[in-house]
């Protein structure tokens, strides 16, 4: 799964043996993103939700030199109006002293790849208002911004309540 061209990069998908180290980019990742605080991940949740008898999500992992730098998670979604799959991007994290090389572009090449393998119809994702880095590259890459779009979220205890009412 070596989709990309840039010297000493390997694109992998994880295996169970990664967990640790995806759950430390995630951290990574909260930390870049000031959300530290809301990481409550364990290794076994990822490993369960990764890699247990039905797992919810997929990981490529990014290498550098040897060490892993970067990853993408990812699962599937399905449009209606396409009769399609769809691939949801959750997160693309690149270390910051790696960016600028093409590993994240090179993420991207691969899930649109997988995309393209799977019959999918779209590849989407989410990003902060407040991240102009991450914005900028993907207008690069000619991403479209859907902004006539709100997300909206239930957790917690909306969530619980909502369950509750059933």
């Amino acid at each position: 799964m070596d989709s990309t061209t840039v010297p000493g990069l390997r694109i992998r998908e994880a295996v169970k043996q990664d967990t640790a180290v995806i759950l430390g980019l995630i951290t990574e990742l909260a930390e870049y993103e000031n959300l530290a605080h809301e990481v409550t991940a364990t290794q076994g949740q990822l490993e369960e939700a990764l890699f247990g008898a039905r797992p919810f999500a997929e990981v490529v992992i990014a290498e550098y030199e040897g060490e892993s730098v970067g990853y993408a998670l990812y699962f599937h979604n399905f449009s209606t109006f396409l009769g399609r799959p769809g691939i949801y991007l959750e997160d693309l994290y690149v270390r910051p002293d790696c960016r600028g090389k093409g590993i994240g572009r090179a993420l991207l090449v691969t899930l649109a790849e997988i995309a393209k393998k799977r019959n999918c119809g779209r590849l989407e994702w989410i990003v902060l208002d407040s991240n102009q880095p991450a914005l900028e590259f993907y207008s690069r890459l000619k991403a479209i911004p859907l902004d006539e779009w709100t997300v909206f979220r239930l957790s917690g205890t909306a969530l619980d309540e909502l369950a509750a009412k059933g």
